[in-house]
């Protein structure tokens, strides 16, 4: 018998008729991340990183993702196991229990980092933001999934982590405020309008691992590329644009609420993802289900706030349901940002053919098949951590 959740679910599932033909997108008009809220234009890099940065993310915290706190009171590192000849000699396995400690009240999630033992200075990291089961993490590596190819990261010279968002925030309506979130507030009280959901809490943890890896001499902590798939890669382009920290933003597959353009309305929809996973976001982003055009931000702005940062968007051609073309755009419509700060966004104006990427300051490819993280997916991203990243370890 299905339970209250899945039956709703299923209603919705039956209920709703995606767009998936691109002579049905109804007409819309982008806001301009350039133009202030009172109409007056943004001039210089200086008036978007010091006035209009700032407003944009407002408007994401207050309609879109909900306000996250800082950071703890304190934060504890354990090392719970080091393995200095894992994958036959070649990496160095950390596993790290990171404590977070607010008013008397504990939370901890576990970090697994391999870092390559070739490496004679610091090297970069790749953090993943893991919303798939443990097993495509496995620190033992008796599984290996290609979702996290360590192995290949390693041999290309990188550091390679990753963590359990479920471990931060559990991934259910029902129970997403009984992770971190307790840290901060009574989960049994009612969420505040602008309360942050669980990709914003999700974000807020890789915040806590960037606390770690300034602590960590075995990696450089001003070199890492903060990336997740799916809904993962929602959380992680919102988690890069509230911590800056992060030297490049990855979004794989990321979809509506992720790098897609909601006023699109292709595929998944406003409506639809606050229906079937509304622990995701803040309460007022339901006030948008249907009204896309009364969103005062789109996800092209999102892209933009990692400006001047390094930012990469993927799709893939079969993944209708995450709109590939409205990824694409998103990316192409934070190019001005980037230009205004000067950066040179895309070398391409076309959306790329199936397996071809296009690199400038910001990254995009779109991969053959369907909705996964793949080693392809993965060597993409270190191709383009090669090109944006200085080859000298930083100061």
């Amino acid at each position: 018998m299905l339970n209250t959740t899945a039956a709703l679910l299923a209603a919705i599932c039956l209920s709703f008729t995606p767009i998936y033909d691109e002579d049905e997108v109804p007409d819309y008009t982008l806001p301009d991340p350039l133009e202030f809220e009172d109409g007056s234009p943004v001039e210089d890099a200086d008036d978007w990183m010091e006035a209009r940065r700032p407003e944009v993310l407002a408007l994401f915290r207050e309609h879109v993702y909900g306000h996250r706190p800082g950071p703890p009171a304190s934060v504890v590192f354990e090392v719970i196991e080091e393995d200095p000849e894992a994958m036959e000699g070649d990496a160095t396995l950390k596993r790290v229990n990171i404590r977070s400690i607010e008013d008397g009240n504990e939370h901890a999630f576990e970090l697994i980092l391999f870092t390559p033992n070739a490496a004679t200075e610091p090297p970069p990291v790749f953090l993943l933001m893991n919303n798939r089961d443990p097993e495509n993490t496995d620190p033992t590596r008796e599984e290996r999934s290609g979702f996290w190819p360590a192995e290949q990261v390693i041999e290309r010279g990188y550091a390679v982590a990753a963590f359990q968002v479920g471990d931060v925030a559990p991934d259910s309506a029902d129970r997403f405020r009984e992770g971190v979130m307790r840290l901060f507030e009574d989960p049994e009280e009612e969420r505040a309008p602008d309360g942050w959901g669980a990709l914003a809490a999700w974000g807020w943890g890789a915040s806590r691992v960037m606390d770690y890896f300034e602590t960590e001499d075995s990696v450089d902590a001003a070199r890492v590329a903060l990336l997740g798939h799916s809904r993962g890669g929602k959380a992680s382009l919102w988690g890069g644009a509230e911590d800056e920290r992060f030297a490049i933003v990855i979004s794989n597959n990321s979809g509506c609420g992720g790098a897609a353009l909601s006023r699109r309305r292709y595929g998944e929809r406003v409506s639809r993802i606050n229906e079937s996973f509304p622990h995701w976001f803040c309460v007022n982003f339901r006030e948008y289900n249907g009204r896309e055009d009364e969103l005062p931000v789109d996800q092209h702005m999102l892209v933009a706030l990692m400006a001047p940062r390094p930012v990469y968007v993927a799709s893939a051609s079969e993944d209708n349901w995450a709109d590939p073309r409205g990824e694409f755009l998103a990316a192409y419509h934070a190019g001005p940002v980037y230009e205004l700060v000067g950066e040179t966004p895309f070398p391409v104006d076309e959306m790329p053919e199936p397996g071809e990427a296009a690199h400038g300051t910001i990254g995009y490819h779109l991969r053959e098949g369907a909705h996964n993280l793949t080693p392809e997916d993965w060597e993409h991203y270190m191709d383009f951590a090669d090109e944006v990243l200085a080859d000298e370890p930083s100061e």
